[in-house]
């Protein structure tokens, strides 16, 4: 067998192994793990990390953010941003817009995609509405073509469902085999808070972190996890920033429910403070649920080395500070309330973890894996993705685990104009993106054309 490819002579990182071997890819395709293979193109890899290509299954690309409103990122940029951060395969979320039906809503969202990726894509969707048509006929026929996840909110106005509309799309997730990821932040509280808070005159980006406190978070993930037992259903908890959040999921864990927990960079390296600087200047780490403190970052850190979380995503969700289709955007200045939501972070979420887990000594190299990747790939039905085996897509990452640079805004490939991690020093950077045996990013510049694909997906994880 002439192999196309061989990865010599890296520390792989397989399952639950870590050994020193080559890897031949044939088609695309991991065909060996052994030593001493030939192929047509030899990469040397002595001294470096071979990582399952990263899976950030929590990204938000070129979605609608509101009137006047844009991502900073397209399908291009934010590819490219995760390709040069170590990862080969990118979750974004399809949400409808102006009137569309879900299946509008997909076939719009795929014309984006189209021509546009380095990296591989997979939808989520969004389910905004419970109309007849919604459950009775999109949702079931996306998840028949491969859709197999949704999200639905319990805050933000406009998107946000009743628990009487949480029960209907979980039973359809339930009919379909589909799993239900769920934003889950109480709104009724949050208005109170804020209405409070402009009366009293607080109304810097600070505040956006004091009217979203951490009960907030901890009740309606309690209700989430109620509504997923009540309907017999998996659920993935996005975003989890705290402890107290963290252990009603394993409450509900005790009694059978079966959750999955997500965690983000922001929460174990940011904190509310980063919010409450001068002027306008905090609305760069505005995004929800809010950064926590020190404290919490503990609870989170535990979280991870018990294995509470399944998952280390970025939520990554662009946009320009110094623009008003931004941060800056009509009326930000004058309410928090008008900020828009999110922080870049795809290209950054490895390096931080890598730095903060494996370098730090709190996590090892097959946890690290199985966080952000083949855990990704099991419970979101991605079958080819997510580890280094025989038979899996040739989704590879070389690691440098000695680099050591701080991150700067100039040395990403993002849409946005900031990082929230300006000059935060990390230990270990990828230095070899590798999607399907072909390289995509090399010592942190993109390579290629955009032949990312979209792929279909297999039924959701039914156990937790």
């Amino acid at each position: 067998m002439t192999l196309d490819l061989v990865i010599r002579g890296a520390r792989v990182v397989s399952g639950s192994s870590v050994a020193t071997c080559d890897i031949g890819v044939l088609g695309g395709r991991i065909a060996t793990l052994g030593t001493g293979l030939t192929g047509d193109q030899v990469i040397d890899a002595a001294g470096l990390i071979a990582m399952p290509g990263g899976i950030d299954s929590h990204v938000h690309i070129a979605q609608p953010s509101g009137p006047g409103i844009e991502m900073a990122d397209d399908f291009a940029s934010a590819t490219r941003a995760a390709a040069c951060g170590g990862n080969t395969t990118v979750m974004p979320f399809c949400l409808p817009e102006g009137g569309q039906t879900l299946r509008e809503a997909v076939a719009a969202y795929r014309a984006k995609a189209n021509g546009q990726c380095l990296t591989d894509v997979s939808f989520h969707l969004i389910v905004t509405a419970t109309d007849p048509v919604t459950l009775g006929q999109d949702l079931p026929a996306l998840i028949a073509q491969g859709l197999t996840s949704f999200k639905v909110f319990m805050t933000y106005q406009g998107m946000r469902l009743s628990d009487a509309e949480i029960l209907q799309v979980m039973d359809v997730a339930r009919a379909h085999g589909a799993l239900t990821m769920v934003h889950a932040e109480n709104e009724d509280a949050i208005e109170f808070l804020r209405d409070k808070a402009e009366r009293a005159g607080d109304i810097a980006p600070v505040h956006h972190a004091r009217t979203r406190p951490i009960p907030v978070e901890r009740e309606a993930t309690h209700r989430a996890t109620a509504l997923a037992e009540i309907t017999d259903v998996p659920v993935m908890i996005v975003h989890v920033s705290n402890g107290a959040a963290l252990d009603e999921i394993r409450r509900a864990r005790g009694r059978g429910v079966r959750v999955f927990a997500e965690t983000c960079p922001q929460y174990i390296t940011l904190t509310a403070d980063d919010l409450d600087r001068a002027g306008f200047e905090g609305a760069k780490w505005v995004c929800s649920p809010p950064p926590r403190d020190t404290d919490e970052q503990v609870a989170i850190w535990a979280g991870l080395d018990q294995g509470a979380f399944d998952v280390f995503s970025s939520d990554h969700c662009p946009f320009r500070f110094a623009d008003s289709a931004g941060k800056d955007a009509p009326g930000a200045r004058a309410a928090f309330r008008n900020i828009p939501n999110g922080i870049p972070g795809v290209e950054t979420r490895l390096p931080i973890l890598f730095s903060e887990g494996v370098s730090k000594g709190r996590m090892s190299l097959t946890t690290f894996a199985a966080l952000t990747a083949t855990n990704h790939a099991r419970i979101y039905g991605l079958e080819h993705k997510g580890a280094i085996a025989i038979g899996k897509d040739a989704d590879i990452v070389l690691w440098d685990p000695r680099a050591r640079r701080a991150i700067t805004q100039a040395a990403l490939h993002h849409g946005a104009d900031y990082t929230p991690w300006e000059g935060f020093e990390v230990t270990g950077w990828p230095v070899r993106t590798i999607l399907r045996g072909r390289t995509v990013m090399l010592d942190g510049a993109p390579v290629g054309p955009p032949e990312g694909r979209h792929i279909a997906r297999a039924c959701a994880a039914v156990t937790a």
